[in-house]
């Protein structure tokens, strides 16, 4: 089965660096997350020396440790890794002519500046540890939320909820997540939204998408209580309007529906998880209308080609 997370446009490499850049723009700056009774934790992005990943192709970077193309480390057919294997995993960079100014680590004095996770934290090479924000991506190309709501793209795909489990058994012991300097991001459902479009089973999507979400903050919940406090939450674009979408109306409509669909049940989950963790830094972000708005707006965006 093709992965479902076709790019959304021909320029997507220039896409995702501009989310990157918005995103950058986004937590450069304390928020101030406000509650009616108790004092919400603030993110500084400053203070931030560790960034947490999990969900599909859209969030992966590539280890030396991991399945080509798909992860940073291991697979559903090689799921545990000890912690030597973990500490000496290297991110594999996506253009071996990246070079890393090394006044910064945050400066970059090529065309080339990795995936938006790479160049948010700017570790694009090698060991996670020796970047100064460090990127411990569990993300794994081709996953959807839960393996037992949704058939698996391969044999060997790790669902957002099995990357859960391989973190909370294998790395939360291991790598650094004090509270405060940390970062998890979930970006998952672009998978869950297209897969369901042909998937006759399922009668009732909006129920589905509750039992989705469920197994979804379940896992969420469980790294929150190992330790992960600060989340970042990223809702699915609007993948109808990818060429792959384009061509079949009737397909490109119900695909819109679902991830419609999708995005407001998962705001109304974000929404009841900050609620029961009041101690949480609790961020999203729009990428659905975001990628519209370029979508819409090319030129202002410095696209001339939108066609091929």
């Amino acid at each position: 089965m093709r992965d479902l997370e076709a790019i959304l446009t021909p320029f997507a490499w220039i896409v995702k660096m501009f989310y990157a850049l918005t995103l950058l723009a986004l937590l450069a700056t304390p928020i101030h997350c406000e509650a009616s009774a108790l004092s919400k934790p603030t993110l500084d992005w400053d203070e931030i020396k560790f960034v947490h990943a999990f969900g599909d192709s859209y969030s992966f970077v590539q280890g030396t440790q991991g399945l080509a193309n798909f992860s940073f480390i291991g697979d559903a057919q090689d799921f545990s890794f000890t912690p030597h294997q973990l500490l000496t995993n290297e991110i594999i960079p996506r253009n071996a002519s990246l070079i890393i100014s090394s006044q910064s680590a945050d400066t970059y004095e090529e065309a080339d500046y990795g995936f938006w996770l790479e160049f948010l934290t700017g570790c694009l090479q090698g060991k996670p540890s020796e970047c100064r924000r460090q990127l411990w991506d569990f993300s794994f190309a081709g996953a959807d939320i839960d393996g037992n709501l949704l058939p698996l793209h391969h044999p060997f795909t790790v669902p957002l909820v099995d990357q859960v489990k391989q973190w909370l058994e294998f790395a939360a012991d291991i790598i650094p997540h004090p509270v405060g300097q940390t970062l998890t991001t979930w970006w998952i459902g672009i998978n869950d939204t297209g897969d369901t479009v042909s998937n006759a089973t399922i009668t009732d999507f909006s129920a589905f998408w509750e039992v989705e979400m469920n197994s979804y903050f379940k896992a969420v919940q469980a790294a929150t209580d190992r330790g992960l406090q600060t989340h970042l939450f990223i809702n699915v674009p609007p993948e109808e309007r990818s060429p792959n979408a384009l061509g079949d109306a009737t397909k490109a409509a119900l695909l819109k529906t679902h991830i419609d669909e999708f995005n407001d049940i998962l705001a109304g989950h974000i929404a009841a998880f900050e609620a029961a963790n009041p101690h949480a830094t609790v961020l999203t972000f729009d990428a659905h209308s975001w990628f519209n708005t370029v979508l819409d707006n090319p030129t202002s965006f410095g696209f001339t080609n939108t066609t091929g």
